[in-house]
């Protein structure tokens, strides 16, 4: 080979890839100015939403479920003053990132549509702003109710239905249910077992995956509360054998239904009297509020620690989910107070006078509902009222129970939308069984709409899930 032409081949190869090396780069340098026409593009026209996650379901069961709406580009801080939600709805905004998120802070309307519409939202590396917004529909309202049989080998119920009532089905069965509970995931049920021995057994909500909760001993189960979230339980204990010097009486307990093989807690107070007259968790909080059987008010953690007193009292009324107000029956008045700061206020007198009032419910926007003995000339007539009494007293009258039934209890729906009145009809001749916690052979779970009072339906069966405490 000839030196001439290895030469001329070298040459050639230099030129091919200084040919490649140059189109490379021209191509490179094209792509970078469609890249970075892209990116002004994309800066010019504002923020676009590229994903969104909502579970509507949780956000109409619960307090705290979040819409979370991510964009194309880093974010300046939302604030508050620039969303929108309609229906209205309380709620609380963050930014992070590329995403915003909008957290719902009290559970919303069934069956709505709702608009979320951020406004302004801005690049953190400026251009314009955009507006953006997202549509979703919570789903038709569902609860669980108890049916008990009165037969002993009939077998008591637990089902399940909407709000029209033609899609009852059962979930669980059992000879004897004292009381259930319906968390975010699961049931748990109070039961007598054949022996006549207490239990508590966990389901899902289907009524699936069945399994049973260790109890502090022998004895009885009563007062079974859950919490809104977390999967907590909570309940008294009192042991099956009492006397004047040995035996646990009416102690709290709490459990988590995510670990169902741990022990029950047992939740004292040092120095407090050990006996729970009534209690409850404090919605959106790792606390409780007890009434131990001398008299005091305490707020206590949810292991028994940093005990607030606040007084005694004769009853807790209720708290409202999404709030921090507890209405309290106090030796003089009933009041309203705030847990935060144990600050209080007597609880607001109603615009027109109800007469002697049984029970007052209270809802997060700061009104309550009232059951009162309707009076005529200062006679009770036997008939029952439930109104509305709003946070500055106007009263709005709901519905009258007939003098033939008694109302055992009032609860309303986890969004305050609704009202469930537990009554008894005909209650001369509706007999109580013999339960621990016994209930007319006949209830009747009777919905109105909290707004008008208008009849939603009239459901066979007691306990309804919305209900943070048993029928009393």
């Amino acid at each position: 080979m000839s030196t001439d032409a290895g030469s001329r081949r070298a040459r050639s190869r230099r030129r091919r890839g200084r040919a490649f090396a140059g189109a490379f780069a021209i191509v490179v340098g094209a792509l970078m100015v469609l890249g970075l026409a892209g990116a002004a593009a994309s800066v010019a026209q504002g923020p676009r939403i590229t994903d969104v996650s909502v579970d509507p379901a949780a956000a109409a069961e619960a307090s705290g479920s979040r819409l979370i709406v991510t964009t194309s580009q880093t974010l300046a801080d939302v604030d508050p003053s620039q969303v929108t939600v309609t229906p209205a709805a309380p709620f609380e905004v963050d930014t992070s990132g590329r995403s915003i998120g909008v957290r719902f802070t009290l559970p919303l309307w069934d069956d709505t549509e709702y608009t979320v519409e951020i406004a302004d939202v801005a690049s953190v590396s400026g251009g314009p702003a955009a507006t953006i917004a997202e549509t979703f529909r919570t789903p038709a309202a569902h609860m669980f109710l108890l049916q008990r049989t009165g037969a002993p080998d009939g077998g008591d119920l637990i089902y399940r239905t909407d709000l029209t009532g033609q899609n009852a089905v059962p979930v669980f069965s059992h000879g004897h249910i004292e009381d259930f509970r319906a968390t975010a995931s699961h049931l748990v049920v109070s039961v007598r077992t054949d022996d006549d021995g207490p239990g508590l057994i966990v389901t899902d909500l289907d009524g699936s995956n069945e399994r049973e909760l260790g109890l502090p001993g022998d004895g009885f189960v009563s007062n079974l509360q859950s919490a809104d979230r977390g999967e907590l339980i909570g309940y008294t204990f009192s042991d099956a054998q009492l006397t004047a010097e040995s035996g646990r009486e009416s102690r709290l307990y709490t459990a988590s239904l995510k670990d169902p093989d741990a022990a029950p807690a047992e939740i004292a107070v040092e120095g407090a009297d050990p006996r729970v007259a009534e209690w409850r968790f404090v919605p959106d909080t790792d606390s409780i509020l007890l009434l131990s059987f001398d008299g005091s008010l305490l707020l206590i953690g949810s292991g028994g620690d940093g005990a607030t007193a606040l007084g005694t009292a004769m009853t807790i009324e209720g708290i409202a989910r999404g709030s921090s107000e507890a209405v309290v029956d106090r030796a003089e008045q009933t009041a309203v107070v705030d847990l935060t700061d144990a600050s209080e206020e007597p609880l607001v007198a109603p615009g027109t006078d109800l007469g002697g009032v049984s029970s007052v419910t209270p809802l997060p926007d700061g009104s309550t509902i009232r059951t009162a003995a309707v009076l005529d000339s200062g006679v009770p007539t036997g008939r029952t009222s439930v109104a509305l009494v709003g946070a500055d007293g106007e009263t709005r009258m709901l519905t009258e129970i007939a003098e033939t039934d008694a109302v055992l209890q009032v609860c309303v729906s986890p969004s305050a939308r609704y009202v469930a009145a537990l009554v008894a009809p005909d209650a001369v001749s509706n007999s109580y069984d013999t339960y621990q916690l016994p209930l007319p052979e006949r209830p009747e779970t009777r919905v109105l709409q909290v707004s008008d009072g208008e009849p939603v339906i009239a459901l066979n069966g007691a306990a309804i899930s919305w209900c943070q405490v048993p029928p009393s």
